[in-house]
């Protein structure tokens, strides 16, 4: 089984940018520069015969490039406990659109259509069931702004959960030029 999502890279000086913000949050796991990413569409366990229709299909998608930028923190909770920092990328509406291709496409191979709202963030930190104290963190960070950046491209990853960390591994990258020969082993 292949767990899989479709997300776009921040450059790597965006990523510096947010890794300077991850810290004074008591039990918050920060992500590292390897984990930082945009979901455009969480995929889930999939078989490696959907995961290669998958991986074919996304080569299908036609977008305009367009640019976005780091814009303001906030936070996802389960059922009032706080278990994702995240800083949030505007504007929303080309990331919305492509959001609703790569959803479609997922459609086309079998996979069932998303069902939540389409937020787009980066995860700066996940928490265990505690919880942790965020306000002071939301507060200095709520002006967070970053430099414009292309968005001309997008990636298959695959997600391995590891002792510590889920580790992400590029499978496919999809660009103007065609997408890079999917690799799933």
């Amino acid at each position: 089984m292949h767990r899989l999502f479709v997300a776009i890279r921040p450059p790597a000086d965006q990523r510096a940018n947010l890794l300077s913000l991850m810290d004074g949050v008591e039990g918050a796991r920060w992500q590292g520069d390897d984990q930082l990413h945009l979901t455009l569409r969480f995929i889930g366990e999939v078989d490696r015969h959907r995961a290669n229709d998958l991986a074919d299909a996304l080569g299908a998608i036609r977008f305009a490039p367009f640019d976005v930028h780091l814009s303001g923190v906030g936070a996802f909770d389960r059922k009032g406990v706080v278990d994702t920092l995240w800083a949030g990328v505007k504007p929303r509406d080309p990331l919305a659109a492509l959001h609703r291709k790569i959803d479609r496409v997922c459609v086309s191979v079998g996979l069932l259509p998303e069902s939540r709202a389409y937020l787009p963030h980066v995860t700066l930190a996940r928490f265990g069931r505690a919880g942790g104290l965020i306000a002071p963190f939301l507060a200095r960070h709520a002006a967070l702004t970053g430099a414009l950046f292309r968005v001309d491209r997008f990636t298959l990853f695959e997600s391995r959960l590891g002792q510590q960390r889920a580790i992400y591994q590029a499978i496919a990258d999809y660009a103007d030029d065609g997408p890079a020969q999917p690799s799933l082993d």
